[in-house]
């Protein structure tokens, strides 16, 4: 099934790279931002823009709707605002996060697994799932994001850049592209109430990729802190209190999908090789 239009709510880093691939099929795109210089930006990617909360707008009946609007305590002020227009939808996705699964310890997190979210974040997300998924989304479950212009080769650029050091603690990640591709699969096939998780299939220590990035810019890897010594914010902190690794199995089976870049020494190496066949 191919949409008469994209309509990304929020359209942000992982929406921009749908509405480029999108537009290779001749499907045009509109995207909402909250500020007149953002919609500007978002024009200049040939993405029609609307200024949301603000302009006025109906949804295009058969368009596919991409919603990434971080959601707040009653859920998703999109679903509130535009979910009694679903039904007029081809296609809804939602991007969630895999936040929503809690800590495991280490173990895998599929899609069945019952979520435990542990932060108010992740609570807000899991409240937000179950309005879209009553709606007939399809939702996307997604890990760390990282691509071009947001990856750990930024951030072994930055001063002060460091590798915390916890023992067994690993996290699963996701190639912009990759996600962009799982998402343009569903579209083809969609499968309202359905849940995927996006992820590559490699889950592994933060210290080791950032490591691996310093060596593909021929960089001395950051120095070592302990997690009890490196004195990281409260939001950091939760961020490693959670260990888990993801499946992305259904996504395989279901949608024919393949990351392009299964773990990130691929990813970050693609990253690597396009900046320096540009400068």
């Amino acid at each position: 099934m191919t949409p008469n239009r994209l309509l990304a709510f929020g359209c942000g880093y992982v929406a921009t790279a749908l509405a480029h691939s999108l537009a290779g099929r001749d499907v045009p795109s509109t995207g909402t931002a909250r500020t007149a210089g953002a919609a500007e930006a978002l024009a200049r990617q040939g993405i029609d823009p609307v200024i949301w909360p603000g302009d006025p707008f109906a949804p295009p009946p058969g368009s596919a709707w991409l919603i990434s609007v971080p959601p707040d305590e009653d859920g998703c002020p999109v679903c509130r605002s535009f979910g009694s227009n679903a039904e007029q939808a081809s296609w809804i996705g939602y991007l969630s996060t895999t936040g929503v699964y809690g800590d495991l310890d280490g173990g895998w997190a599929f899609e069945e697994t019952p979520r435990n979210p542990l932060s108010r974040e992740a609570v807000n997300r899991a409240r937000a799932e179950d309005q879209w998924l009553a709606a007939g989304a399809q939702v996307f479950r997604l890990p760390g994001i990282y691509g071009p212009g947001r990856s750990q080769l930024d951030r072994v650029r930055q001063p002060g850049a460091r590798r915390i050091i916890k023992p067994g603690q690993v996290f699963s990640r996701a190639h912009r592209d990759d996600i962009a591709a799982a998402l343009e699969a569903s579209i083809a096939r969609p499968d309202p109430g359905r849940i995927y998780n996006i992820c590559d299939d490699e889950p592994a220590p933060a210290d080791e990729v950032l490591a691996y990035a310093a060596r593909l810019l021929g960089l001395d890897p950051p120095p070592a802190v302990a997690f009890e010594e490196a004195g990281l914010s409260p939001a950091a902190q939760r961020f490693y209190a959670e260990c888990k690794r993801v499946s992305n199995a259904r996504a395989k089976a279901q949608l024919g999908w393949t990351p392009r870049f299964p773990t990130y020494r691929e990813g970050l190496a693609a990253i690597r090789q396009a900046e320096t066949a540009s400068t």
